[in-house]
């Protein structure tokens, strides 16, 4: 695929030609060689490069993460090491909310209990909630 036009490539790759202008501006695409008319003119290597961005979101990554990525490779550097740490951590962090979720879950479902028990006649209190003061 050679020749492309921004919003070929963008088509391709399932995002809008203004992604790709803004992947661009903090280098995750290099900028890329131009028509006589002045069109943006994409190849291969840019269509790879956007797939990964794209892939890489999907799977959690930040753009700078994947930036990193690509100029390890760029670099010649080797990336499963470091693309494993940065999972994990995104994994740790998903494990961490996931465990806050539950305990929020847990609170909301033992106050839901409590309301279920209370009787609103005994709700006088023009300042608070008796299920959701303390208990």
């Amino acid at each position: 695929m050679e020749g492309m036009r921004i919003s070929e490539l963008a088509s391709h790759v399932g995002v809008t030609a203004k992604t790709v202008r803004y992947y661009e501006s903090i280098g995750l695409l290099p900028d890329p060689g131009r028509t006589a008319s002045g069109y943006r003119d994409y190849g291969a290597d840019a269509l790879e490069r956007l797939t990964f961005v794209r892939d890489a979101q999907a799977a959690g990554l930040s753009l700078k993460e994947s930036g990193q990525i690509l100029d390890m490779k760029a670099a010649g550097h080797g990336t499963c090491e470091h693309t494993r740490a940065l999972l994990d951590r995104h994994l740790s962090d998903i494990d961490a909310q996931i465990a806050s979720l539950e305990a929020a879950r847990a609170e909301l479902l033992a106050l839901r209990a409590r309301a279920d028990i209370l009787n609103p006649a005994d709700c006088t209190d023009p300042h608070r909630c008796q299920v959701v003061g303390s208990h």
